[in-house]
């Protein structure tokens, strides 16, 4: 069993270009584009715990921004053990991270987010 602690420096700038359009998208009240961006992030720093435990917490947050209770309910528990099981290495590789997914399920990850993966020379499950 591998543990994993750090992301990558590699992939690290991929996961915050992510969170970098979430904001902006946000900011401009674009709300299902940042929701994109945010499950970006969560493919690409699911491996890691701090950086799956944040794209959770940012997660919550808009939830609570858009009143969506289902979405605030859902973080909650995927916030709790979503870093241990990033720790431990088991993770739904793929999974998009919202409440709109069960927690544990696998996920096609999309061709792009592959493609950053390849280019960062990291495996998805790192």
């Amino acid at each position: 069993m591998k543990l994993n602690t750090r992301i990558p420096k590699s992939l690290k700038p991929y996961f915050e270009e992510e969170l970098n359009l979430y904001r902006f998208n946000r900011n401009q009240n674009d709300l299902p584009t940042a929701w994109y961006h945010l499950e970006r992030a969560h493919i690409l720093g699911q491996a890691y715990p701090w950086h799956h435990s944040y794209v959770h917490w940012k997660m919550l947050l808009f939830g609570i921004y858009i009143k969506n209770y289902k979405e605030i309910i859902g973080q909650i528990p995927r916030l709790l053990v979503g870093g241990v099981k990033s720790f431990v290495g088991y993770i739904p590789v793929g999974n998009t991270g919202g409440a709109n997914v069960p927690p544990l399920k696998p996920m096609a990850i999309p061709d792009e987010i592959m493609d950053v993966f390849k280019k960062a020379g990291v495996k998805p499950l790192a």
